[in-house]
């Protein structure tokens, strides 16, 4: 039987010298990021930026919250284009965070739920931030819808 190492344990207590361990890994402060928006016939392929998160939060999770939107409506959580923190433009991806999930009645899903979906991972991002967004699909959509994403920095 072995005895295996998260990568910061070994960092702390494995390694010679000992290294420091990132403040959004351990001893952080959880933060929290909350926009919401009414959608008024809102249609198809339209765009919400809900918030901007800074560089270096470490995403935790989140979730999306919706009324009941309209027959065949969806949406899925992303992020716009923007610049990472060596200036290079890093392109779109309305679905990094959720896919395209149902919003013909009021739900509340998860977001960032898995490593694929970006939980766990750190933001690189210039001044300005990760800007979050929203995108509408399968209908026109009227109502309220939340955006709320847990994040570790200092």
């Amino acid at each position: 039987m072995a005895t295996l190492y998260s990568t910061q344990k070994t960092k702390w207590s494995q390694n010679v010298p000992s290294e420091k361990i990132k403040p959004n890994e351990t001893g952080g402060r959880m933060r929290i990021a909350f926009a919401d928006v009414t959608l008024a016939s809102a249609a198809i392929a339209d765009v919400v930026q809900m918030v901007n998160l800074p560089n270096g939060a470490r995403l935790i999770d989140g979730y999306l919250t919706n009324a009941a939107l309209g027959a065949s409506t969806t949406l899925s959580v992303g992020y716009a284009a923007y610049k990472n923190a060596a200036g290079t433009t890093v392109a779109l991806s309305a679905a990094a965070y959720l896919a395209a999930t149902s919003t013909s009645s009021a739900a509340r899903t998860d977001i960032l739920a898995t490593i694929a979906l970006g939980a766990g991972s750190v933001v690189d991002a210039d001044q300005d931030g990760l800007p979050i967004t929203i995108t509408l699909a399968g209908g026109t959509a009227s109502g309220v819808v939340q955006v709320a994403i847990r994040y570790v920095v200092d």
